[in-house]
């Protein structure tokens, strides 16, 4: 895990109760040996091993000082704080008092209790596992698997998940028996019955739900945008705390224009972004981006990036990610954190807006499309699926440029061959859940392309978990929040960050900001056929709209044509019929199918082979680190 911590590293075993902890630091607070870790209490009774930032910790720091609590302190670490205040207060109490983004290991010496903890949204990653006596804990997988007892093998049916949603949702991971802590959730491992230990939840999403839903802001529209600016600038600047250079990341567009600004209005200085463009038309955005930093008075650098530069990354995905991972962003995020480091070691990324303030496509969908096709018969439906289909996603592309000039600026949608095909997909569905799950999933049925798979139960698929909310639109958006962001835009980002040795900060995930997020009514985030609304207005504050105004793109790369092109031979070896066959994981008619429509040009099955080729990619990887 060096790379997650090249500055320091740290080792700390107690034999006698077989425990032992270490750590890799990323020195960001306190870079002197009082940061050290793994870390003792004052009193000696806790020893931790630390990965995050606890954001509030100097007013923790105050709070103790006020009770007469506080030990003399070391240094001034976020770790230091923590440690003093589980003496205090006691776990619980600690992290309901905390803000910030963290994974950690402590052990009480006095209690004998092991417990892992990861932060409420899930922002840092946290392993575990059972390996005969031993139980294995880390960052991530490479972690566990040095371990001269990690033996597992792979789970075939969270391969299936991986097919349906791109990456594999928590708790599962890619190896049987080996698990994904929540997020928001703490184990309390006893030495004397130590496999009795299940997850407990310290901090719930759907909570934060109800209670926003149950006590609405009534206020006007100024004091909505008000409220929300005073929080997110709240937010941002205790992220903005660091010993070490700072930037943020920076598309041009609503999340990531919001948070800069933010940034930039609290700092006498300007502010270091960073942006990455390719040449292909409907995938740059690096334009736009120089725009908003021009206007915001920001150190602004960016890189053009070539077609050999991302194919480049490709070899180095297995390891990067430790087990498969199909969203193919994680190109262009690697590469934009690469740049980043070399001239700072904290980045802040607008991530989260989308599920907080409805920005995504599919959430005006479901107040618009969703519910206009419901009053439609079947056969109707059946039969305005089967025309969408009835033309090629390239054809869709060129027709729709040609009536572009025609249509609301609203409809100028990026992508919109694959934009039909989704909707071609979800005019037959029967319910509001099915939709959802449908537009979540890659392969529809995962189960019948993995051999001897049966997909196990996830937040989706549980109505058990599901919140209670007024609209299909929010329960997506709450749902994403849960799943799509913590188990792929989370996982994506740390990955390729701290591949790069640079931290992530995410201001939108503040706990407090997204506590509020769901006190503003739906009409003030989706309003006139446009997700964000609310945001937008802050950002209107200290951007010209017509900087911002322009269709959402995501941070893809053009994958369609590079997989017909530059990667055609890689993807034909990893997808070999007798290849398949032979490995036994996957039935291979299905996937040859869909390779040939896509090298055809007949359909963009680009997101679902790169699941596969993702796999195959980490199946070669894993078997040539083990042999």
């Amino acid at each position: 895990l060096t790379h997650r911590g090249p500055d320091d590293s740290g080792l700390w075993c107690d034999e006698s109760t077989g425990v032992a902890l270490a750590q890799r630091r990323l020195s960001i607070l306190d870079l002197s040996p009082a940061g050290h870790q793994p870390m003792h209490s004052a009193c000696g009774r806790y020893v931790i091993v630390f990965n995050g930032e606890i954001y509030n910790h100097l007013d923790l720091r105050e709070r103790l000082l006020a009770e007469g609590t506080a030990p003399a302190w070391r240094g001034h670490s976020d770790t230091e704080t923590l440690l003093a205040c589980f003496v205090a207060w006691g776990i619980e109490r600690t992290l309901q008092a905390s803000v910030g983004m963290f994974a950690f290991a402590l052990w009480d010496r006095r209690q004998r209790v092991l417990t892992l903890a990861r932060d409420r949204l899930g922002e840092k990653p946290l392993y575990y596992a059972w390996q005969g006596d031993t139980l294995l804990f880390g960052s991530e997988l490479k972690a566990l698997k040095a371990h001269a007892v990690f033996r597992a093998d792979i789970d075939r049916h969270a391969l299936a998940l991986l097919l349906r949603h791109d990456c594999i949702p928590a708790p599962y991971s890619i190896y049987r028996g080996v698990f994904k802590l929540r997020p928001g959730h703490l184990l309390h491992i006893f030495a004397d019955a130590p496999r009795d230990a299940q997850p407990v939840p310290y901090w719930r999403y759907n909570d934060a739900v109800s209670a926003g839903l149950g006590n609405p802001l009534h206020g006007t529209d100024a004091e909505a945008i008000d409220a929300l600016e005073a929080q997110l600038s709240a937010s941002i600047g205790a992220q903005m705390l660091s010993d070490v250079p700072l930037g943020a990341f920076l598309s041009g567009g609503i999340d990531s224009s919001t948070i800069v600004a933010l940034m930039q209005a609290r700092s006498a200085r300007p502010i270091k972004t960073f942006t990455m463009g390719f040449g292909e038309d409907g995938y740059d955005e690096a334009m736009h981006a120089k725009a908003v930093a021009r206007h915001l008075g920001t150190e602004h650098t960016e890189l053009y990036v070539r077609p050999e530069d991302a194919l480049a990354v490709i070899p180095r995905l297995p390891s990067i990610y430790c087990e498969p991972f199909g969203d193919s962003s994680q190109i262009p995020t690697f590469l934009i954190s690469q740049l980043t480091r070399r001239q700072v070691t904290v980045a802040l990324s607008g991530d989260g807006g989308d599920e907080l303030f409805g920005g995504y496509n599919r959430y005006l969908g479901a107040r618009t499309t969703w519910e206009r096709m419901q009053r439609l018969p079947s056969f109707a439906r059946q039969a305005g699926a089967g025309a969408l289909r009835a033309m090629s996603p390239a054809a869709w592309n060129r027709w729709f440029e040609r009536v572009k000039p025609l249509l609301p600026k609203r409809w100028h949608l990026a992508t919109p061959g694959d934009k039909a095909q989704k909707l071609a997909d979800v005019l037959t569905l029967s319910s509001g859940h099915a939709f959802f799950l449908n537009l979540a999933s890659q392969w529809k049925d995962p189960g019948s392309i993995v051999i001897g798979a049966h997909e196990p139960m996830t937040l989706l698929t549980d109505p058990a978990a599901w919140p209670h909310t007024d609209s299909l639109a929010q329960w997506m958006m709450a749902m994403d929040a849960q799943t799509y962001l913590p188990d792929d835009i989370l996982v994506k980002v740390d990955r390729a960050a701290m591949a790069n040795s640079l931290e992530t900060r995410v201001p939108m995930l503040d706990h407090r900001v997204v506590e509020l997020a769901w006190r503003i009514p739906l009409h003030q985030k989706i309003r006139d056929g446009e997700g964000k609304w609310l945001l937008r207005q802050v950002l209107y504050r200290h951007v010209p709209r017509e900087l911002i105004e322009r269709p959402k793109m995501g941070f893809g790369i053009p994958l369609d044509s590079w997989l017909r092109g530059p990667l055609r031979d890689w993807a034909e070896a990893l997808l070999d019929e007798n290849r398949l066959r032979r490995e036994g994981y996957f039935h291979p008619a299905p996937i040859r199918q869909k390779w040939k429509e896509h090298l055809s040009g007949r359909h963009n099955w680009q997101h679902r082979l790169w699941t596969v080729l993702m796999f195959q990619a980490w199946l070669e990887e894993s078997r040539r680190g083990s042999s």
